[in-house]
Parts: structure tokens; C-alpha cells; sequence
């Protein structure tokens, strides 16, 4: 395993957390009169995750001091994450719309987060050598660093700080058509891979973020080469040095109904990649479904006994998420382990 877990200690994450806006049910934007409220944001859906599954859970962004981002800040509380690095300053919160499709319906989601606190976030604000005091964790994605030159900067920071202090990273590549183009996520995220331990994406992540393309597979279709992604996997350990590889791989056959499962491939259990379950998921909102994923990996390689179990929790708590509404994963433990041994029938508990 990559740790073994002291609850006390710190797990660490940075990024944006936003105000979501969402359309209710499955109605249009063009038709919705009133907007479902809540918040979300990549790391802030890993933070919330892992505070819920009992680990001392810190987020790390800025936020201006108005009720806006205090709204924000009482969101995470609520949840257990730890708000002690929260920097408080700046004019704005960002915003992301979201409208919910269905069967052959995309969902659409359209940002207004220009100029946001923590895009505007300065080199210098964040004493991360405290940040890393007692942590054994940080977990980024790649969303963070396509907020702009200060982002990077920060981030580039908090990771040199991280690895002196032999905190293990994580890093969820997460590339955003809407905020960068490859060749730019491309220029920022293959240095920044050399302080990362274990590298998370999805079926085109590392294709967008690291120009290493899967073989055989058209995910617009829904079909996917699992021999593609094994080699993916593999040249992605070959070339930056990571301790594991995962990578989820989404079947999707319509806006309501996608196959999900991952692969892994490690130092220590998995020496030639490992596929989990496959779970037929009928969707209620996949927003966050991947910030699931990571924290349950992330609380699997710190608490199980191998790395295929780990990866197994992954996919179940993910699988899960895909049932609620909102950016949070608000699953149990216990209703995860439930899953991986019964395979989900979804019969009422009595």
C-alpha cells in the first residue's frame, strides 16, 4: 500500500469550489424558471468524501469574505472538511450551470468563473509548509491549474512542498475543453507529473493532459479497448515514474445509462494492470462522479489490505455516486462495502 493510515493526520486538497446552479430535474435551460442551488468543485467534492469516510480532511482555496463565499465555506463545515487554510478575500465566487440531460440528451454545463477569488489567489497566501504539518496526503486536479498563471504557480508550490515533506500526491487529470486547449493543459501538466505518486483519469484524460492516446477505442461510441487503457496505463508508469496508474472507463450508451469501471496498474498488487467490476449505471447526476472515484481510491490505498480491493471501493463508491443528486458523494462505508459484495440489486432496505 502506499500508507498505512493514522486518522489523525492530515489529507490535504486545493482548488475552486463553486456555486452550482442547475436546472431542476431534466428541464432545459431555456425552459427552467428557478435554478436547484448547492456548491461543488473537483477537490472540494474529494475533501467532502473523505471527511465523510472518517479521515481529517482539509481544503485549501480562497473565497471572498461576503455570505456567498461564507455560504460556501458553512457547505464544506457542514460536511466535516476542515476550512482552517481557507483565505478569505476577493470579489467573486464561481459559478457553474448545470442542465441535466437524458437518453440521447447530453448534459451541458456552461462556467461564469472569470476572475474568481482564487483565480486572482496570489504566490504567497497559503503557508503550505504548515498546510503539510502531520499530512500524509494532497490530492489536485487538473482543473486547478487551468485557472490561470497564478493557480499554477500556487499549485507548482504547494506540490515542491508536499514532496520534501514525503507527502504522497495525487492527481486527477480532469482536462476541461472549455478552460484550456490540450496544447496548453499539455505545457503545464507534463512538468508538474513529476511530483505526483498516483495518477488518476478518465477514458481521454491523458490523451488531452499528456498526449498518450488509447488504441482501438471510440469513447463517443461507447466502446472501449481494455487491452488500449492497459497500455495507456502502462506508458503513463513508464514515462513519469507514477507508484499507480488508474484510470476509469466509462461505457456510455446514453445520457441515462453508462457502464463504469477502471483499471489499475501499481508497484506492489497489480504488476500487469487490473480491471474491477463493471457496474450498468442508470443515471441520476454524474457530476462529481470522478472526484468519487479518486477519494475512494484515495481512502482504499490508505486503508486496504491491497490495491485491487482499493481500486474495487473506488468503482462502488463511484458507481453509488452516480444516484445522487448534487457534486457530493454522500455514501457510507458500509454502503459501499454492501455493494462490492452483492453487486446492487437496489432492493428497499427494511
Amino acid at each position: 500500500m502506499i500508507n498505512s493510515i493514522d486518522k489523525s493526520k492530515k489529507v490535504v486538497t486545493f482548488g475552486e469550489i463553486m456555486l452550482r446552479l442547475s436546472t431542476p430535474g431534466f428541464t432545459r435551460f431555456v425552459q427552467s424558471q428557478s435554478f436547484d442551488v448547492t456548491f461543488g468543485g473537483g477537490e472540494a467534492n474529494v475533501a467532502v468524501s473523505l471527511a465523510n469516510y472518517g479521515l481529517e480532511s482539509y481544503y485549501v482555496t480562497k473565497l471572498p469574505k461576503h455570505e456567498i463565499g461564507q455560504a460556501a465555506v458553512n457547505h464544506l463545515r457542514r460536511f466535516g472538511v476542515k476550512d482552517d487554510f481557507i483565505v478569505r478575500g476577493g470579489d467573486r465566487i464561481g459559478i457553474y450551470f448545470l442542465e441535466t440531460g437524458a437518453s440521447q440528451r447530453p448534459s451541458k454545463v456552461i462556467y461564469d468563473r472569470a476572475n474568481s477569488a482564487v483565480a486572482l489567489m496570489k504566490k504567497g497566501e497559503v503557508d503550505w509548509n504548515k498546510v503539510f504539518e502531520n499530512a500524509i496526503w494532497f490530492h489536485w486536479t487538473g482543473i486547478t491549474p487551468a485557472l490561470g498563471k497564478n493557480a499554477q504557480e500556487i499549485l507548482s508550490e504547494a506540490c515542491q512542498i508536499a514532496k520534501i515533506k514525503n507527502v504522497t500526491v495525487s492527481c486527477d487529470l480532469n482536462f476541461r475543453a472549455k478552460m484550456w486547449t490540450t496544447e496548453e493543459a499539455q505545457a503545464v501538466m507534463k512538468p508538474l507529473m513529476k511530483f505526483v505518486d498516483v495518477c488518476i483519469a478518465n477514458e481521454e484524460d491523458a490523451e488531452k493532459s499528456l498526449g498518450i492516446k488509447a488504441e482501438a477505442t471510440d469513447i463517443e461510441s461507447g466502446k472501449l479497448s481494455e487491452e488500449g487503457y492497459f497500455n495507456v496505463a502502462k506508458k503513463l508508469k513508464e514515462i513519469y515514474g507514477f507508484k499507480a496508474v488508474a484510470i476509469t472507463l466509462r461505457e456510455s450508451y446514453s445520457a441515462s445509462r453508462n457502464g463504469w469501471s477502471a483499471i489499475l496498474l501499481d508497484d506492489k498488487d497489480c504488476k500487469t494492470p487490473y480491471r474491477s467490476r463493471k457496474y450498468d449505471i442508470e443515471i441520476v447526476d454524474r457530476v462529481g462522479a470522478g472526484d468519487s472515484f479518486a477519494s475512494g481510491l484515495i481512502y482504499g490505498l490508505l486503508t486496504k489490505d491491497n490495491t485491487k480491493d482499493a481500486l474495487e471501493f473506488a468503482v462502488a463508491a463511484s458507481c453509488l455516486k452516480h444516484s445522487i443528486p448534487g457534486d457530493f458523494n454522500l455514501v457510507s462505508i458500509d454502503e459501499v462495502e454492501k455493494l462490492i459484495k452483492s453487486g446492487g440489486s437496489g432492493r428497499v432496505e427494511r
